[in-house]
């Protein structure tokens, strides 16, 4: 499947909801939703799993052909000062849960 990212945001912002994330909120629907789409993004497309600290815990986020890729950035109110730090599969998903990654992953295709 080739990335393209336009699309995926488009697709992304229609498959993210409550089941995908605890934190989802309708008028900032990415809040919360870095775990999961890291490791959908991850799964569908390669590349590597990043995290940045924040003062609110992890931020997780990827790298495809060593572009940074932030689907989610668009939940917060200010850039994010990225680390790049490299992370894992098991550590995007000890924030989040495999219904909830499911979830997404069911969304996302109906709308990809």
């Amino acid at each position: 499947m080739q990335f393209e990212a336009t699309r995926i945001a488009a697709a992304l912002l229609g498959s993210w909801s409550i089941e995908t994330s605890g934190n989802w909120l309708a008028d900032n629907p990415a809040r919360g939703q870095c775990n999961v789409t890291a490791l959908l993004i991850n799964e569908l497309f390669g590349g590597e799993i990043l995290k940045t600290q924040l003062p609110d815990g992890d931020h997780f986020y990827n790298r495809i052909d060593g572009e940074r890729i932030d689907l989610t950035a668009s939940q917060f109110d200010a850039p994010v000062n990225y680390e790049d730090i490299a992370s894992s599969r098991d550590e995007a998903l000890a924030g989040t849960t495999i219904a909830k990654y499911d979830s997404l992953r069911a969304a996302f295709s109906q709308h990809f």
